[in-house]
């Protein structure tokens, strides 16, 4: 009796405990939540940090970062962080990821201050649009864009990205961590810059200011000077 009458109590107790609470909304399941691992170190939107390392991705062209999330995927160009987020996403995914950022136009910041001399600015201006014909150099502009804004569909801009970056990427050319599709015509590029002159073209590039409306031109509006697997 004395059993039957705690079990009573137990059931009693049961029933009168408030019921779970309805489940909430689902989780936000769009592009832009998924892309959260992204924008933690290249910023909302893409539009960059000001640490220097992690680049503005927002408004390149989008044939462009796709080829850079396959190369990093499959250890082309080398970053274990990126090559890790990327080894088991399938091409259809790493399209969607380039175009959500390739269709992002956060403001571009004014550009930080560039501890650099007259001389050696016009020297950088003077490489990115104009060249050096003698140690048979072209200039950024050929391949990079009248303004220096990128070409769609496979080319980015230069403008708007930390020196620091820039020349980590010369950088990384010269010693092969970063590579492209043959023929690579910026390892080939890269190969015929001196020490000042990636000083000169880096703080010129980083010093611009760019425009809120700029974007990737449509097509290119030269022969380009090279031969690049990177836009055929």
């Amino acid at each position: 009796m004395l059993k039957r009458g705690i079990g009573c109590l137990l059931l009693a107790a049961a029933c009168a405990s408030p019921l779970p609470a309805p489940a909430g909304p689902p989780p936000e399941d769009s592009i832009g939540q998924r892309v959260a691992a992204c924008t933690s170190c290249h910023g909302e939107q893409g539009r960059a940090t000001r640490d220097g390392y992690y680049p503005r991705i927002a408004g390149k062209p989008a044939g462009y970062l796709y080829r850079q999330l396959l190369n990093f995927r499959h250890g082309v160009r080398h970053n274990a962080i990126m090559q890790q987020m990327l080894e088991y996403l399938s091409d259809d995914y790493l399209k969607e990821m380039a175009q959500y950022f390739a269709d992002q136009h956060p403001q571009y910041p004014a550009p930080a201050a560039v501890d650099a001399g007259a001389a050696v600015l016009e020297r950088g201006r003077t490489l990115a649009l104009d060249g050096d014909k003698s140690h048979d150099l072209p200039p950024c502009a050929a391949c990079h864009g009248d303004r220096l804004g990128g070409v769609k569909p496979d080319l980015p801009g230069l403008l708007g990205l930390p020196r620091d970056y820039l020349a980590a990427q010369l950088g990384a050319w010269r010693t092969g961590t970063r590579r492209m599709v043959e023929p690579d015509c910026m390892a080939k590029v890269v190969d015929k810059l001196n020490p000042d002159d990636v000083t000169a073209v880096t703080a010129w590039l980083a010093a611009q200011p760019v425009d809120a409306a700029a974007a990737p031109q449509e097509a290119p509006s030269r022969e380009r000077p090279l031969k690049c697997g990177a836009a055929p």
